[in-house]
């Protein structure tokens, strides 16, 4: 932790001022995570410190991130009337969800040449980051890589998921919440609750559905992708 005196505040500064810009210019591409990381990368790279001594003295901000998840079983309970009357629609829905996320991942890697072992860091690559390089780390992947696939497609989501929602016309906000949260895990949900707090509760929810749902077939359907594509 010697490093917290200059990686915490770092980190905080950084993400308030990309916050400020975010709400004063309304556009998805200038996501608070997103600026954060252009400001943190190049101050990192002029400076010369390793990326390892910044991580490592961001660990208390880390830490946090399992109970931010937890924080989200709120919005959950609050719109527990509708998730107990549209369960069966919700479960096929996420169900369908993690399914296609995982073979088209797979799929394309394994079509662009890709190694089973980077095939199988792609995999997981919707679902939150523990999740993510637990599965990578069970299929002989590598669970650094499967961290930076996971917040490449959050921030994708983030930024360009409502964008395509309103393209294709899709209004109600249980199906956006569900489908940022299915493809774009946590990044995701925390902009979806941004924008509308029942779309975020549903953002949550797949989120935590789909993560289980990946973690338990993700064993078994990658033997079966290998056969068929690899």
């Amino acid at each position: 932790m010697t490093d917290a005196w200059w990686s915490l505040p770092l980190t905080v500064v950084a993400y308030l001022l990309a916050r400020k810009l975010a709400a004063k210019i309304n556009i998805s591409i200038i996501n608070p995570l997103l600026v954060a990381m252009a400001i943190v990368i190049p101050i990192l790279l002029l400076t010369h410190i390793p990326y390892t001594r910044y991580f490592a003295g961001s660990t208390f901000l880390n830490q946090l991130l399992q109970p931010a998840v937890v924080a989200l079983a709120l919005p959950l309970y609050e719109q527990m009337h509708q998730i107990r009357a549209r369960w069966k629609t919700i479960i096929s829905v996420c169900f369908i969800g993690s399914i296609t996320a995982m073979v088209s991942g797979t799929a394309i890697a394994l079509w662009m040449g890709a190694t089973p072992e980077i095939a199988a860091t792609i995999m997981p690559k919707s679902v939150t980051t523990p999740i993510a390089m637990a599965v990578s780390g069970s299929l002989h992947g590598i669970p650094a890589i499967s961290a930076i696939c996971v917040l490449i497609a959050g921030v994708l989501g983030a930024v360009f998921g409502h964008m395509l929602l309103n393209l294709f016309r899709v209004h109600s906000k249980s199906s956006r919440g569900l489908a940022i949260g299915n493809a774009s895990h946590a990044l995701g949900t925390a902009r979806a609750a941004e924008i509308d707090y029942q779309e975020g509760a549903f953002s949550s929810l797949a989120l935590v559905i789909c993560g289980i749902i990946t973690s338990l077939l993700a064993p078994f359907l990658f033997p079966l992708l290998m056969h068929w594509l690899g």
